[in-house]
């Protein structure tokens, strides 16, 4: 039996789902394979952590597919200096993303259990 290869997944994921979605700014690429996606989705999902689908989060929420993530992170086209309103934190992945492109992150999430995850998953990683 062959381990799941994480990297691989990775790989994968930006080159046959979001390169094909015309998302092709470098600094965006480059960002998909340093935030760890699989990091913010729940265990019981992990492998599918970069599957072209959305992720149920608990509570009717749902993780929103790759590239429609990457689509708005480009699109978006933030600069350094920008500060970011981000509704919706879900499982804070975006948040995470957006963090290393914008000089501020402000959250808000609605569902409890969620906004205490995700701030965990952020705080630890120092976003």
């Amino acid at each position: 039996m062959s381990t799941f290869d994480v990297e691989r997944a990775r790989f994968n994921m930006v080159e046959q789902q979001i390169r094909t979605w015309d998302v092709l700014d470098p600094e965006v690429l480059e960002l998909l394979f340093t935030v760890k996606r699989e990091e913010f989705v729940p265990a019981a999902y992990r492998s599918l952590a970069f599957a072209d689908l959305e992720i149920p989060l608990g509570d009717g929420q749902r993780m929103w597919t790759p590239k429609l993530e990457a689509r708005v992170l480009q699109v978006l086209a933030l600069q350094p200096d920008d500060r970011v309103l981000e509704i919706g934190t879900g499982s804070g992945y975006q948040a995470a993303v957006l963090s290393q492109l914008a000089s501020e992150v402000v959250t808000i999430e609605r569902v409890v259990p969620l906004a205490r995850r995700a701030a965990e998953i952020l705080a630890s990683l120092g976003c």
